[in-house]
């Protein structure tokens, strides 16, 4: 298999990312398609084949080159047969993922939750630095997750395992979430959940930057918020403070429970660097147990958008030699 290709491909929903990765992890080349989310969805597995195998001519590569498909997709997925339950902002409700795409190309096909596949691509070539134990972060429009214990993906009884977005952060009177739940972590840690915690202290106050801006613009962006604290605007640091408490306690949490030697935050979100992960940190070591703490070290994802096509090749890859 050392001279074979994988296909990664990450379907998001505008766009799909797809890559050739080598064995060892490197990228061939990578490219997008636009997620095509018209008659529920039904056209994606087609356009994914189609693209893979135009590439393949474009690189001048027979089919016999790829080895297999990995595939992250977003929502509720059953990992025994590649079966998505639900995906939301695709259309999906009980669509056979796996069936489907190894059908329209021949190849076999493995599919996971996109967060779980941006976690093992971490591990396999980012910042998990090879962590068999590991805690997966993404602070995006949501918040996602997945748990890596002994190099494998922890699922659970039925694919939901992971789901740090839905941990309880504000057990009463918490914003909804769209899980149908309230106070979920999401609502607070994610992009959209930090400009609303900002926008609500920022109509309350007149000496902020925050406050300014939301006369001015009438809206605030969590990148408007780590942009203020960053130059110490003390209402900005206020929010910055108030998220890193519920990120630190979950993550704590979390890792009292699992105990792993890497916690990777990635996602939009963490493009704060430094700021972000002092402020959780700070708040990890009130609550993790010491030697918990001790083993574990907080770190900013550094594969960005690759993570979870690597993620997806990492995955077929084990598959496929076995």
């Amino acid at each position: 298999m050392d001279n074979h290709w994988f296909v990664g491909v990450d379907i998001g929903g505008t766009t799909i990312k797809m890559a050739f990765i080598d064995t060892y992890g490197e990228i061939i080349t990578k490219w997008e398609i636009a997620t095509n989310t018209h008659n529920e969805g039904r056209q994606i597995t087609t356009d994914i084949s189609k693209s893979i195998f135009m590439k393949l001519d474009e690189l001048n590569e027979p089919k016999e080159k790829l080895a297999g498909i990995g595939v992250g997709a977003p929502g509720f997925i059953n990992m025994e047969n590649g079966f998505i339950y639900k995906a939301v902002n695709i259309g999906w409700k009980d669509f056979p993922l796996k069936d489907r795409l190894e059908v329209d190309t021949g190849l076999p096909v493995v599919v996971d939750n996109d967060a779980n596949l941006a976690a093992l691509g971490e591990m396999w070539r980012g910042a998990g630095d090879g962590a068999k134990n590991l805690l997966a972060v993404t602070l995006g429009t949501g918040v996602g997750g997945g748990l890596i214990a002994n190099g494998n993906i922890v699922h659970g009884v039925n694919g939901m395992a992971g789901e740090i977005g839905h941990l309880t952060s504000v057990a009463k009177g918490g914003a909804p979430c769209n899980c149908g739940k309230t106070g979920c972590l999401e609502t607070i840690a994610s992009a959209t959940g930090i400009a609303r915690i900002a926008k609500e202290k920022a109509s309350e106050s007149n000496d902020s930057e925050l406050a300014i801006i939301l006369s001015r613009d009438g809206k605030l962006t969590a990148k408007d918020v780590f942009d203020a604290a960053s130059k110490e605007d003390a209402l900005a640091l206020e929010v910055v403070d108030e998220i890193s408490f519920h990120l630190g306690l979950a993550i704590a949490n979390l890792a009292n429970a699992v105990n792993p030697e890497k916690i990777v935050i990635g996602g939009g979100v963490s493009k704060a660097g430094d700021l972000l992960i002092d402020h959780i940190n700070k708040h990890f070591q009130t609550y993790a147990l010491p030697r918990v703490a001790q083993g574990a070290k907080i770190a900013v994802a550094t594969l960005g958008n690759d993570a979870g096509v690597i993620g997806a090749v990492w995955l077929i890859k084990q598959k496929v030699n076995n």
